[in-house]
Parts: C-alpha cells; sequence; structure tokens
C-alpha cells in the first residue's frame, strides 16, 4: 500500500506537468485554427476571442490566391523521394553496418556524428554548383534526393540498431532454406523491421515537407514551389491580411498532422525499439 501511494504522490505532479507542457505546445496551433474562421479586422481587435462568425471562406480563398494546389503536388514528390530514398539508403546501409564486421566502424560512426554537427550552409555552394553543371535546378526529384542524404546520419543509426535486435537464428533458418541475402533482408527482415522504417520515413517525411533552404536556392521557379515556399510566398504577399495567412497556415500544416496522428503508434514503437540496444 504504501509503493502505491508513492506512485500516486509521484503520478499527480507529472501529469501535471505534462499538462502544462502540452498546453503550451498546443496552444499557438489552437490559436491560429481559431483566427483562421476571422476577419482580418477581428483578429486584430482580438486575437483571442472567438469569432462572430465563421469564415470557411479563407480556405477556399487561400487556396486559391496562394496556389496551393501545386504546391502540395511538388511537396508530395518531393516528400516521397526524400522517404523513399532515406528509408532504402538507412534500411540497406543499416543492415550491412549490423550483419557485417566493418574494419572502420569507428571511423565511420565519427564522420557520421560530425555530419550532423556541420551546418547545411557549409555545402550550399558545392551543392548549387553541382546542381548546375547537372542541370538540375528546378527538379523536385533532386531536391529530395538530397534532402534524404543530408538526413541520413540518424537513420541508418537507428536501423542499425533496430537490425541489431533481429535474432541471427531467423536470418540462418531462412538461409538453410535457401534463401539468398536479398531474399533475406526482403522478405525476413524488413518485415520485422518496419516499425523502424516508419520511424525513418516519419521524420525524413516532416523534415523534407517543411524543409526551407534547399527548396528555396534550387526550386527557383514558382511552378516548382513546394507547399512550404507558396506559404511564404502567400505570406509576402498578403502579409496586411491575418486571415489569409492564418488560413493557410492550417492549410499547409493539416497533412503532416493527420499523418502523424495515423502512424504515431509505429512511430512511438519504432523510436523506443530502436533505442534499446547499440
Amino acid at each position: 500500500m504504501k509503493i502505491e501511494k508513492k506512485h500516486r504522490h509521484g503520478f499527480v505532479p507529472a501529469l501535471i506537468v505534462l499538462v502544462v507542457l502540452s498546453f503550451i505546445s498546443l496552444f499557438p496551433l489552437a490559436l491560429v485554427i481559431l483566427n483562421s474562421f476571422k476577419t482580418h479586422v477581428e483578429i486584430l481587435q482580438n486575437p483571442l476571442s472567438l469569432p462572430t462568425k465563421m469564415h470557411f471562406g479563407n480556405y477556399a480563398y487561400s487556396w486559391g490566391v496562394g496556389k496551393f494546389a501545386e504546391g502540395f503536388l511538388n511537396s508530395f514528390k518531393l516528400s516521397g523521394t526524400a522517404i523513399i530514398v532515406g528509408v532504402v539508403a538507412s534500411s540497406s546501409m543499416g543492415y550491412v553496418l549490423a550483419t557485417r564486421k566493418i574494419a572502420a566502424w569507428k571511423a565511420l560512426t565519427f564522420y557520421f556524428m560530425m555530419a550532423t554537427t556541420v551546418p547545411l550552409q557549409m555545402f550550399m555552394l558545392p551543392l548549387y554548383s553541382t546542381f548546375t553543371r547537372l542541370g538540375l535546378i528546378g527538379n523536385v526529384y533532386a531536391v529530395g534526393a538530397t534532402i534524404a542524404a543530408w538526413n541520413l546520419p540518424m537513420p541508418i543509426f537507428l536501423m542499425r540498431t533496430y537490425f541489431l535486435k533481429i535474432p541471427k537464428e531467423v536470418e540462418e533458418a531462412a538461409k538453410i532454406d535457401g534463401a539468398s541475402i536479398w531474399q533475406v533482408f526482403r522478405y525476413v527482415v524488413m518485415p520485422i523491421a518496419s516499425p523502424g522504417m516508419i520511424t525513418v520515413a516519419s521524420i525524413i517525411g516532416l523534415f523534407s515537407w517543411n524543409e526551407y533552404l534547399l527548396s528555396s536556392t534550387f526550386l527557383q521557379s514558382e511552378k516548382n514551389f513546394t507547399a512550404t515556399l507558396k506559404f511564404l510566398s502567400l505570406n509576402g504577399t498578403f502579409s496586411r491580411d491575418f486571415s489569409v495567412i492564418m488560413s493557410g497556415a492550417v492549410i499547409m500544416v493539416f497533412p503532416m498532422v493527420v499523418v502523424f496522428l495515423l502512424l504515431q503508434k509505429k512511430f512511438i514503437e519504432g523510436m523506443t525499439g530502436g533505442a534499446v540496444k547499440g
């Protein structure tokens, strides 16, 4: 009974802290959603008040003038490319590092750790030169592959840790049955490591959807702009109309919120599963 009381005493303060932190995190988003249904004048008068009338037309207007249909299509192309490249590269490399004895493992670890600390701005000049020479300026798929490559170190470590948890007996049994290395990886290992792959896809997808520096540098034509760049362009054009900006912000973040809510269970499983063994 004493132990249960101690747990209860510790549970209440922890719950209060979580509620406060959740409120701090969600309040800005709730405020943006609330103001997206108000007129510009109402927002200026009191951004914390409820709208006198729900102006759903704000979304239709922002969608049209912001050209979000074109932006979403480009964002799906960019994020899809980044996710595919990132998941394939991190899974294959993580599997090799987990199942093979790599003599230069310590050097690779140091390199990956250093790569996560170097700012992206240092690579912009050689990247721009390479894109120009290869004629890739304005190529959404090339930018998506670049974003995936930039974010590879952490997913590689995550997938390697996940593969280390898979019993070797499972792979050996498949090899005894005549399966090749590729078949073992494709039909045995990958299904077991699917939570980690979903986590990697979520991380890379969220980053690529919100990415600005690479997209704004290499996607120079408005027809190639992603949803993020479309919103920033909308922000600059309608900087004096907060109702348009608020509804545009909701339109931009809505898909990623829905995707994360649908995949949050797998995302948490992947993060906790990949953090057990190093």
